[in-house]
C-alpha cells in the first residue's frame, strides 16, 4: 500500500483490497470512535489495544512507512527514467485487481453491470480534469484533505491525485515545507473527519449491499486505468510548488515519439499482473 501511494494515480485501497484486508480495515477504522475511548478510560490500555484492532493497524501502518521512506527514491528514479515499464507494471496489477474484485462478486444482476458502468464513468472523467488553480481558504482545504484521504482508501483513486485536481496540492505541499500548522491541522481534520465518515460508509455498505458496493468498486478500478496507461504524448506542464505536473493524453504505443520499450512493458505488466493472483494465493492462505 506504501508503494502504491508513492506513485500518482495508484490507490493503496486496491492493494488492501487485494491482500484480502481491505473489509478489515474498514472496520478497524471504524473502531476508532469514542466507545475505544471508554474501554480505555473503563478497562485499560490491553482492552482498548484489542478493541482498537491494534495490532492490525500498527503493523499496517509501520509497513507503508518502511516502504515510503526506504523506496521513494527508487520509485522516483523509475517515474524519471523508467517511465513505460514502471507505468505498465502497474497497468497489470490494476487490470488484475478489475479481475479479483469483479470475481468477489457473488450474482451477477442489471443494476450490479449498470453501477459497474458507472464507477467505470465517473473515474475515468475523474482521470481526465485538469488541475484546478491553487485555493488556500481554510473551509475548502477541510474539504480537500476529507475527499483525499476517501480516495486514498478507495479502490482505484489516488489521493494525492485528488489534491491536484483540487487545487490544494501546492498549499499542502508549501505548508509541509514552511511548517504552517493552522494549514496542516485544517488539513489533517479534514482528513480525520473524511476517514471516520467514509470507512462508516464503506462499513454499512459492505455490511448491507456487498455486491453493489463491489460492482461500483469494480468500476472504479477499471475506470482509473485511463490515468496509469505507459504511452502518453505530453501537451502541456505545469509547475505546481515544487513539482512539474504534467498534462497528456494516452496514445498508443506504435504512435510513441522515442522508444516504445514493448517487450520489456509487456514484461512488466505481465509481472505486475501475475502478482495480483500471487497475492491472492498468500492472503487465502492466511
Amino acid at each position: 500500500m506504501g508503494i502504491a501511494e508513492l506513485v500518482p494515480g495508484v490507490s493503496g485501497g486496491t492493494i488492501a483490497f487485494v491482500a484480502g484486508i481491505y473489509e478489515e480495515l474498514i472496520t478497524s477504522i471504524n473502531n476508532v470512535n469514542l466507545k475505544s475511548l471508554q474501554i480505555l478510560r473503563e478497562q485499560g490500555f490491553k482492552a482498548f489495544w484489542t478493541a482498537l484492532n491494534g495490532n492490525f493497524l500498527l503493523a499496517l501502518v509501520l509497513g507503508m512507512a518502511l516502504s515510503i521512506f526506504s523506496l521513494s527514491k527508487i520509485i522516483s528514479w523509475l517515474l524519471e527514467n523508467q517511465p513505460i515499464p514502471l507505468w505498465s507494471f502497474f497497468f497489470g496489477l490494476v487490470l488484475a485487481s478489475v479481475v479479483f474484485v469483479g470475481k468477489a462478486i457473488k450474482k451477477w444482476r442489471f443494476v450490479n453491470v449498470l453501477l459497474l458502468l458507472v464507477g467505470a464513468v465517473v473515474a475515468y472523467y475523474i482521470t481526465t480534469l485538469p488541475p484546478s488553480a491553487n485555493s488556500d481558504s481554510l473551509p475548502f482545504l477541510f474539504f480537500s484533505g476529507a475527499l483525499a484521504i476517501c480516495a486514498m482508501i478507495l479502490p482505484g483513486i489516488s489521493g494525492s491525485f485528488i489534491l491536484v485536481l483540487l487545487g490544494s496540492y501546492k498549499t499542502v505541499l508549501d505548508a509541509v515545507d514552511e511548517r504552517d500548522f493552522k494549514i496542516l491541522i485544517t488539513v489533517a481534520l479534514g482528513a480525520l473527519f473524511g476517514l471516520l465518515s467514509f470507512a462508516k460508509l464503506l462499513k454499512w455498505m459492505f455490511d448491507n449491499h456487498k455486491n453493489t458496493t463491489l460492482a461500483v468498486l469494480t468500476g472504479f478500478i477499471l475506470g482509473s486505468l485511463n490515468k496509469i496507461w505507459p504511452w502518453k504524448n505530453i501537451l502541456e506542464t505545469r509547475v505546481i510548488g515544487k513539482k512539474t505536473l504534467v498534462i497528456d493524453e494516452n496514445i498508443s504505443p506504435f504512435s510513441f515519439e522515442g522508444e516504445p520499450q514493448l517487450l520489456l512493458a509487456i514484461v512488466a505488466a505481465i509481472l505486475g499482473f501475475s502478482l495480483i493472483f500471487m497475492l491472492e494465493k498468500v492472503a487465502s492462505k492466511k
